[in-house]
């Protein structure tokens, strides 16, 4: 397959349309076959159900070419899973898993040319998502939904190498009690713009949100889960109901205890012993892990032994050995792989 003529080392964290996308549509109780298609709009009615109530969820997941020339997907059948939770709790007709791992390795198939190439730092980001798409003025769900996946060619998150950021901890909440956290629709992230925003113009590069019921545990940011790491290696992430169940840290998880040996402790997380770890990391997929140097609580500044200059050892060993597997590098465990 021939690339096309893209500078690849120089591309940023952002949208081009590409050639083709996959469309389905659900209307009289069923979900129609889908296509593909060259059409990048939507057209919708004034009264959609996602524009008036917000009805929308969505997926990020990545393809990439391996070592060896492959092109791959990594665990999609996770984010199948997700999108699954999530449709289910705000009452949206659930895409089948099966039909919507077969429609992301179609769209990667059919825009393989736009998939960069190995060693160039970049990646195909693909987009799943579902919303509703009929008439909708009572408040209730719609009757029609449109799920939809694009993808586009990204360059690395942090260009020139993953400098560690400092995050404050914010006085707003991400999500209730039994509220949406844990699912990733699109209100969630609606509702953290103020803050981020906020946060840049106050000189930090993210949020650190807390439990909403007591302020006293660490949840997560904005879009990315928490992992730390003790003085003597434990591998500890923040458990909440109310947390996006994200499948890089879950997949970080299944590679420090099976493949770098370490201990693995998955609970909550009080905010007041953060300042006892050796080294603190974003996870998500757009990053892999993002190193945190430093956290302020309204003026108490939180310094990890780590650094600003560089991720911690452990940290750098874990987003090694997961890239590795990613790339093809290091065997994966099984399922981990899809290939195209």
């Amino acid at each position: 397959m021939e690339k096309k003529n893209i500078d690849w080392s120089n591309l940023g964290f952002g949208y081009q349309v590409t050639d083709k996308r996959f469309v389905a549509n659900y209307k009289d109780g069923a979900w129609d076959d889908g296509v593909l298609t060259e059409d990048a709009t939507i057209t919708l009615t004034e009264c959609a159900g996602v524009l008036q109530y917000a009805q929308t969820c969505f997926e990020g997941l990545k393809a990439y070419t391996t070592e060896d020339g492959r092109t791959v997907c990594f665990r999609p059948d996770l984010n199948a899973s997700r999108m699954s939770d999530s449709c289910k709790r705000l009452e949206m007709p659930v895409f089948p898993e099966d039909k919507f791992v077969e429609a992301v390795k179609a769209v990667v198939k059919a825009n393989e040319a736009y998939v960069p190439p190995y060693g160039s730092g970049a990646t195909l980001y693909i987009r799943p998502y579902m919303f509703g798409s009929s008439a909708v003025i009572g408040v209730k769900p719609a009757d029609e939904y449109q799920f939809r996946i694009f993808c586009t060619p990204v360059g690395p998150y942090f260009k020139g190498g993953a400098k560690p950021i400092t995050i404050r901890v914010c006085d707003y909440d991400r999500a209730a009690p039994h509220g949406t956290g844990h699912i990733k629709a699109g209100l969630n992230y609606a509702m953290s713009l103020y803050q981020i925003v906020d946060a840049h113009e106050q000189g930090y590069d993210e949020n650190m949100y807390l439990d909403a019921a007591t302020r006293t545990y660490v949840e997560e940011t904005g879009g990315a889960n928490f992992i730390f790491i003790t003085k003597d290696g434990k591998l500890v992430t923040p458990k909440s109901d109310s947390i996006l169940p994200s499948i890089t840290r879950r997949s970080l998880m299944v590679v420090a205890e099976k493949y770098l040996g370490m201990e693995v402790e998955h609970r909550q997380v009080r905010l007041d012993e953060i300042g006892e770890f050796a080294e603190c990391g974003l996870c998500g997929t757009a990053a892999v892990i993002s190193p945190v140097g430093k956290i302020v609580d309204h003026g108490k500044e939180i310094c990890f032994p780590s650094g600003m200059d560089d991720m911690g050892p452990v940290t750098r060993k874990l987003y090694d050995t997961l890239t590795g597997i990613q790339m093809g590098r290091i065997e994966a465990p099984e399922g981990w792989i899809v290939e195209i």
